[in-house]
């Protein structure tokens, strides 16, 4: 993506409301121009930044990283958990539904506060680096899982002991 485009924009605009203050406004306005530029440059990364964690967030378990080819953001988007090569025996997990809220509407969030216990939140920290994720993103990735995996139907018990090594736990009168 290129940003010039819009930097420029942004100059031309400074120039137009520099014109309404006068010659000393105007010579101030170009002098600002070019210090601001690379602050302008990294206001816009830190927009597209967000803008692709937002969609990263709805794209679990896919992901959107912004990188930087020189001066100019470029857009990766992972629609796998983890690449093969890097984890080959770990299992792709399975792509988690859009989420119907009460109104409807697909993808939409929510927000939760949640308390960990310290350990288990460094744990979490960790998995979430090696895969290159916010620890949010990661949460949301093993919460889909979890319920996909618990809503699984499981394999009956067999008579004769075929499932040896399982346990059951019931009521009995």
């Amino acid at each position: 993506m290129e940003l010039t485009p819009y930097v420029e924009k942004l100059r031309a605009e400074l120039a137009v409301a520099a014109e309404t203050g006068g010659a000393e406004a105007r010579a101030l306005a170009e002098r600002l121009a070019v210090p601001l530029e690379s602050a302008i440059r990294l206001t816009l990364l830190e927009a597209i930044s967000a803008a692709a964690d937002e969609i990263t967030r709805d794209l679990a378990p896919g992901s959107v990283e912004v990188r930087l080819r020189g001066l100019n953001p470029v857009f990766v988007v992972n629609t796998r958990q983890s690449p093969p090569d890097e984890h080959p025996a770990a299992p792709a997990a399975p792509a988690a539904p859009a989420w119907d809220d009460a109104a409807g509407e697909k993808g939409a969030t929510s927000r939760i506060n949640l308390r960990l216990p310290d350990e288990l939140k460094a744990r979490i920290d960790e998995a979430a680096a090696r895969e290159r994720l916010s620890a949010n993103s990661w949460l949301v990735r093993a919460a889909a899982a979890a319920l996909d995996t618990a809503a699984a139907p499981r394999p009956a018990a067999r008579p004769g002991g075929a499932g040896l090594g399982q346990r059951y736990t019931d009521w009995a009168r």
